[in-house]
């Protein structure tokens, strides 16, 4: 996964949990790209693609802000996306001979890590 690709992901996930709110100022382009170490471009970049989802806008001037969203909608989203690698998973289970209640505990196991 690119490193845009991942910051866009945990800014997601900050507007989903909460941590983040309607509103709310971005740092600026420059000041998370010197925080996590990257490139202006690829902040940049992370910044468009949330902006073109509508889950943040930029104010002339003042920078980029959290917009009202949806949270259910961006969820659902984000359930849609763990389904279908769900899916990916149980297809590569049946492969390698797994039955549902060995995977099942394979599950309750790492998901109590």
């Amino acid at each position: 996964m690119a490193i845009y690709e991942q910051i866009v992901n945990q800014l997601k996930n900050t507007i989903v949990t909460g941590e983040l709110k309607a509103g709310e100022a971005l740092p600026s382009i420059r000041s998370l790209a010197a925080e996590l170490g990257v490139s202006v471009i690829t902040t940049k970049r992370a910044y468009e693609e949330l902006e073109k989802e509508g889950l943040i806008r930029s104010v002339a001037g003042k920078g980029f802000y959290v917009c009202e969203y949806n949270t259910d909608y961006l969820r659902e989203k984000q359930l849609m996306m763990l389904e279908k690698r769900l899916g990916e998973v149980i297809s590569e289970a049946k492969r390698a001979g797994l039955g549902c209640d060995e995977l099942l505990e394979m599950v309750e196991a790492l998901y109590r890590e």
